[in-house]
């Protein structure tokens, strides 16, 4: 008797398992903070110049063509392409990204996503259609895709594969993980497309 008792729980267990998967891959979440196109880029190495300001007028007067201001977090954040080691007068530094993975397209989405979720969660396969950097502001992410899997913890950063790469990204750390998703991307095409890894 309790032999039967003890294979339905185990059989009722694989039922399980694949409901919390999904409900762990439904928790991880992606918010859109900030966005434009442009219609070209700058020349040279891209690198994303992530910068701190103590007001929003600033961090606007600094942007330029490829910059973008938000309110995140009690904070006022400037995201700019530029070329590697360009600082801004009244920035306070807080990550340099790159180089990032140049494309060829008619006009260009340059967007900011803050993305996370408990341990254990995790995206769907997906490809952008160009390139992305990771800044984790806290928790530790992981990237898999066909190249293996990086890990980047807190307070740093990760410059992602080109454009079309299958990928999941995923909390492999324990407790909460938040980061910032940096994008270039072709602005004609979807921003984001289901995929398979191999």
């Amino acid at each position: 008797m309790m032999r039967k008792i003890l294979i339905k729980v185990f059989v009722s267990g694989l039922f399980i398992l694949p409901s919390l998967a999904m409900a762990q891959q439904q928790s991880f979440f992606v918010k859109s903070l900030i966005e434009k196109k442009v219609a070209e880029l700058p020349s040279g190495d891209l690198f994303w110049q992530i910068e701190n300001f103590d007001t929003k007028e600033q961090a606007q007067a600094a942007a330029g063509p490829y910059g973008l201001v938000a309110d995140y977090d009690s904070k006022v954040w400037l995201f700019r392409l530029a070329r590697a080691g360009d600082r801004t007068k009244d920035g306070k530094k807080v990550a340099e990204i790159g180089p990032i993975p140049r494309i060829e397209a008619t006009e260009y989405l340059l967007r900011v996503n803050e993305a996370g979720g408990p341990e254990g969660s995790a995206t769907a396969a997906h490809t952008h259609p160009g390139s992305e950097a990771f800044y984790v502001l806290k928790g530790e992410l992981s990237q898999k895709t066909p190249h293996g899997v990086a890990r980047v913890a807190a307070g740093q950063n990760m410059v992602g594969h080109g454009g079309g790469t299958p990928m999941v990204v995923s909390n492999s750390g324990s407790g909460d993980l938040r980061e910032l998703a940096l994008f270039v991307v072709d602005a004609t095409k979807p921003f984001s497309s289901p995929a398979q890894l191999p």
